[in-house]
């Protein structure tokens, strides 16, 4: 099968990647910029690389007309130019009106949860594309999913960071807000396992891991696996942004992408019940043995690594599927 792959330099493009090429697939990596794409790491024969910007039509003409299926996995959150609900909205019109004169069969798009009335920016955003590709002349599968563990992840490193440089924080009252993390194994298993099994198509599915927890609890969480003893306070009252410039002067990423990180996380992101279990059995990992995953994968020096961001289709820049 011709899989068609955006956002194959970023974390979960690169993560799915090896899993296409071990079911069989030949794989078209969609890239910004092919300087950034090392192909020579993969011994496969099925797999090329193209360079794509979806803000450029005209550069979408590379994309191969005989693919069976493709993932499109590209976001914009971090964008240092322009609005990127508005980029985000370009570049999914861009692909449908290109995807749609091929012979594409099912579009894969992962997405956030968005159960909640009132959604962040970045969930709308999130939810507008989801209406774009819908409307294609092709099978869409939506995953939704909330945080991503795993070792490299956007939402991994900023945990890491917080933990293992405060040991006493003194946070917002975010802290307090429920969400479901998922276990990147988890992730990349649904997104195989809906590949071409027709009872998804036209369909969205929240994807979650075993564990309901806060943010509070996921930081402490992380500090058992780390033997760490952190003491965390919250504080009723922290302006959107002091709670900004609390994430951009502690953790690696962006303000741009901490102001937009603050505006999500209060936002709850439970995943709803819905036929996945049913369709795609899995054993989902918990959210301590992820944290613990994730550092064998550093220990191994099998880092995939989320550290930055662009606007078209070399990047899920942040793993945080929460609004």
């Amino acid at each position: 099968m011709k899989i068609l792959l955006t956002g194959a330099t970023g974390y979960i493009g690169k993560s799915l990647l090896p899993a296409l090429l071990d079911q069989g697939h030949e794989v078209v990596c969609c890239v910004r910029d092919t300087g950034r794409f090392d192909i020579s790491k993969y011994s496969s024969s099925r797999i090329s690389v193209i360079e794509v910007d979806f803000l450029d039509r005209d550069s979408l003409e590379k994309i191969p007309e005989g693919v069976d299926a493709a993932y499109y996995l590209v976001h914009s959150m971090s964008a240092s130019k322009g609005d990127f609900s508005d980029l985000e909205r370009q570049s999914a019109e861009n692909f449908k009106e290109r995807i749609e004169k091929t012979k594409v069969r099912q579009v894969i798009y992962l997405s956030g949860i968005a159960n909640e009335e009132n959604l962040s920016k970045h969930l709308k955003s999130r939810m507008q594309v989801e209406k774009i590709l819908s409307a294609g002349n092709y099978g869409l599968t939506t995953l939704r999913a909330g945080i991503i563990i795993g070792s490299g992840s956007a939402s991994f490193e900023i945990i890491r960071d917080l933990v293992e440089k405060l040991p006493v924080m003194i946070a917002p009252k975010w802290l307090k807000t429920r969400t479901q993390p998922i276990a990147i194994k988890n992730v990349i298993e649904y997104l195989r396992g809906v590949l071409m099994k027709a009872e998804t198509y036209n369909r969205s599915f929240d994807i979650g891991g075993p564990d309901i927890l806060t943010y509070k609890e996921m930081l402490l969480i992380y500090a058992k696996v780390r033997n760490l003893k952190r003491i965390i306070i919250s504080v009723p009252v922290m302006t959107p942004r002091l709670s900004s410039y609390w994430l951009y002067f502690i953790t690696s990423t962006s303000y741009k992408l901490a102001v937009n990180l603050v505006n999500s996380l209060k936002t709850e992101v439970v995943a709803r019940n819905n036929d996945i279990h049913r369709l795609l059995p899995s054993e989902l990992i918990s959210y301590e043995e992820a944290v613990s995953l994730a550092f064998d994968k550093l220990e191994q020096q099998e880092v995939v690594s989320d550290r930055t961001d662009a606007v078209s289709c070399d990047k899920l820049d942040k793993d945080i599927g929460a609004g």
